[in-house]
């Protein structure tokens, strides 16, 4: 079940040659092999499409196969790439994308009945970028409704599964692109985090997730009609979810192109190489509160193995660390929730509407001059992040405190959801500040794998990678139990 580790991955790929079924090689190794020629970008694509076939009817990842767009592009990159054209960095790999972000001709309907005959005529950003870059999109992936649950289901789609546990959720609410990535139906899948909806998925299903810097990869929706949410405009973000560091890289360049349809997105100036060795602050409690064991386990584990690769750890915490994630709801629910519940109530399924029910209960109603009183706060608590990162440039902590949750948990009653709240702290707070954070597999535990989050300063994806990549390595991940039937 344990795969290669990372060198002998890198090796495959240098080589171009593969080994094994097609659909368990990454997307380095994928294009490397049809640059090298040794298949094609159309017999990838039939690999990915059968294997799709074989295993999403049980898992319910992908709930729109584009089967002949793929082939129809498989087929014109290798005409390009026979006529000696220049090929992209993503050139013949495979990947979907979520159903909450407009791809032309496809429903960008969130997981609601009443928006699925919302069809888009423009590309978002992402996706645009992603074709750019050579990749071929091969479906749409699940989402809960409005893409506000940590559990992926919904009444237009229904409920995707855990290929790990069935009786576990896969999180959300990326939980489509998590399960896909898994399963091997892509190696790049794409999602978008505002709470750990990236995160919180790579953790459950045992892959890499990326939540990038605020700024770093582009966002417009072409069909959105209105004006997004304060907290939505400083701290919703998209970024890839892989089976690899290296596919995270590869996914994670190609989406960051700046697009003047967002005005927020930039291309920070190089930085001078971090000094070594590299400090990491251990984060070993929250609050005082103690993780599950198998959290602290996956944490000692991903210690040691950073340890192992010349990295400097010590136990130390981010300053106020607890008042970051009190001040998410403080900022995300006067303006995030309070703009979507009339749509939730009037075209939410129930679980979203139960789930949004129960936030409220967690989270109460409160004056929208809190936004404003927020605001300031995250500007203070930046500020002394970024102090801190100065000395410690890596952060080591939990993406959940908690192995995955049962799957509806979330709806079950204001008890479990705040249960649920208090486990998803260490990703909200990094999501307030807009710092990039990986979340990396680090073991299994119980039959779910349990991972890790490295967080670092704006714009330092590039230490995050290098960490992550240090604990593939040592760690390598493991592919989740066949047969997923």
């Amino acid at each position: 079940m344990i795969e290669r580790t990372a060198e002998a991955r890198r090796a495959q790929a240098a080589s171009g040659s593969l080994d094994g079924p097609l659909w368990r090689a990454d997307a380095a190794a994928l294009t490397a092999a049809i640059r090298a020629r040794t298949i094609s970008a159309r017999e990838v694509v039939e690999a990915t499409l059968e294997r799709l076939s074989e295993v999403n009817p049980a898992l319910n990842a992908v709930v729109l196969t584009l089967a002949d767009e793929a082939r129809a592009t498989a087929d014109a990159l290798d005409a390009r790439q026979r006529a000696g054209a220049e090929l992209g960095p993503l050139h013949g790999v495979p990947a979907t994308i979520k159903i909450n972000i407009d791809q032309r001709g496809c429903p960008t309907d969130n997981g609601i009945i009443a928006n699925k005959g919302l069809i888009a005529e423009q590309d978002h950003p992402v996706v645009a970028n992603l074709r750019a870059a050579g990749a071929i999109l091969i479906g749409r992936t699940n989402a809960p409704g409005y893409s506000m649950r940590w559990h992926t289901g919904n009444a237009l789609h229904g409920e995707t599964r855990n290929p790990w546990r069935a009786d576990r959720t896969c999180g959300g609410s990326s939980g489509g692109a998590a399960v896909a990535t898994a399963a091997g139906m892509a190696p790049i899948s794409h999602g978008n985090d505002i709470a750990g909806s990236i995160r919180y998925p790579a953790f459950c299903c045992g892959v890499f997730g990326l939540k990038p810097s605020y700024g770093r990869v582009p966002s417009y929706n072409p069909s959105f009609q209105g004006l997004s949410p304060i907290s939505s405009q400083l701290m919703a973000v998209q970024g890839p979810l892989t089976r690899s560091v290296r596919d995270l890289r590869l996914a994670f360049a190609a989406m960051a192109k700046p697009d003047v349809l967002d005005p927020r997105t930039l291309a920070p100036a190089p930085f001078p190489p971090a000094h070594q060795p590299i400090q990491v602050a251990l984060v070993e409690s929250f609050d005082g509160a103690p993780y599950h064991p198998a959290v602290s386990a996956a944490l000692s584990a991903a210690a040691r193995a950073l340890e192992d690769a010349g990295y400097r750890v010590e136990p130390a915490s981010p300053p106020e660390l607890t008042t970051a994630a009190a001040t998410w709801p403080r900022l995300a629910m006067p303006d995030l929730l309070a703009q979507l519940e009339p749509y939730i109530e009037k075209n939410g399924d129930d679980g979203v509407r139960r789930a949004a029910g129960l936030w409220r209960h967690v989270w109460p109603q409160r004056d929208p001059a809190e936004v404003l009183v927020a605001l300031g706060e995250r500007l203070r608590l930046l500020r002394l992040w970024q102090l801190f990162l100065i000395r410690y440039p890596l952060i080591l902590m939990p993406a959940s405190t908690e192995p995955a949750f049962e799957v509806d948990a979330d709806t079950r009653d204001a008890a479990t959801t705040s249960a649920i709240v208090r486990s998803q702290r260490p990703m909200t707070a990094v999501s307030l500040l807009g710092l990039p954070a990986i979340s990396a597999p680090a073991l299994v535990s119980d039959g779910l794998p349990i991972g890790v989050q490295l967080v670092a300063a704006p714009f330092r994806e590039d230490l995050c990678f290098d960490a992550a990549e240090a604990i593939e390595a040592r760690l390598p991940p493991a592919f989740p139990p066949e047969p997923m039937r």
